[in-house]
């Protein structure tokens, strides 16, 4: 019987030409489930950034004031007259004037709730909705000068355009926390491929004695590293997602962690966490285990 006719009958089921247990197989475990657990996290944070700046933009996008610093005797009349420009000024949906009691608490955060309103100079504020179509800043603010010299608008864009670009740096190093997750599992489990295969030299030499081939060994690698590694970012990606959910609410957090974490159909994508280490662990084997058998001789 030659080598290759005994190959069909002789040769072992091929998971077998990878020890079921041992450091690799505790390394590739691991490696996937802390991975996939830190991913959750990232990709929680990239979806929460997202949304902060959804938010942050709608709040912040049809919304000025009018600030009106003036003489106590001018204050009434300068008001009267933004108000009255702003009555025809196209894109203005409303305006009004705040209340001193409506000041005094926008203040309090910072000056505290007993500010002496009476002996303070504080100017008055006046509120402008904007349509969605908006008004146009330059043509109000020439308007302003000419009719309302103590009038000055602030359209928040100065306040806006930071904070949102804040929000999209942050999503986007959520992305390449991901990426970063990703090349590190990549690594690891080409490392764990590679010790794999030089521990089990002699075997995959008795096995090209008889008969086997370096794509039927290298499948036998990938396989079972790539069920390793689902398993174990299937763990990772459950305890991530339960720890996600025990986060404190919005209500017990405060605004520091307002929106952190996942919202309606966000709750589905750690569910490609698996697959997609499965897929990266199926790659960087199969590279791995190629490139360690031609080295076997």
């Amino acid at each position: 019987m030659t080598p290759s006719s005994r190959s069909a009958t002789a040769l072992p089921p091929a998971d077998r030409v990878v020890p079921p247990s041992g450091f690799t197989a505790r390394l590739t475990g691991f490696t996937s489930a802390a991975m996939a657990f830190l991913a959750v996290f990232a990709l929680a944070l990239s979806l929460a950034s997202g949304r902060l700046a959804d938010r942050w933009q709608a709040a912040l996008a049809q919304s000025a004031t009018i600030r009106i610093s003036a003489p106590p005797s001018q204050i009434e009349a300068q008001t009267a007259a933004v108000l009255a420009i702003l009555e025809t000024t196209p894109g203005v949906a409303d305006a009004r004037a705040l209340t001193e009691a409506e000041i005094a608490a926008l203040l309090a955060p910072w000056l505290g709730p007993d500010l002496p309103l009476d002996a303070l100079p504080l100017p008055r504020i006046v509120e402008i909705v904007e349509t969605p179509d908006g008004f146009d800043a330059n043509g109000l603010r020439m308007r302003l000068a000419a009719e309302a010299p103590g009038a000055v608008l602030d359209d928040h864009t100065r306040w806006r355009r930071p904070l949102v670009a804040a929000a999209e740096r942050l999503r986007l190093l959520g992305l390449i926390a991901i990426a970063l997750i990703g090349a590190a599992t990549a690594a690891m489990i080409t490392l764990a491929a590679q010790a794999a295969l030089a521990a089990n030299a002699q075997v995959i030499r008795v096995l090209r004695l008889v008969g086997a081939r370096d794509a039927w060994i290298a499948r036998a690698f990938v396989r079972r590293f790539t069920r390793r590694a689902f398993l174990g970012a299937a763990l990772g990606t459950a305890a991530g997602m339960a720890a996600v959910a025990a986060l404190p609410a919005t209500d017990a957090a405060g605004a520091f962690l307002t929106g952190l974490g996942f919202a309606g159909l966000h709750w589905l994508w750690p569910l490609v966490l698996p697959p997609l280490a499965a897929l990266v662990a199926w790659a960087a084997t199969r590279a791995a285990a190629l490139r360690e058998l031609r080295r076997i001789t």
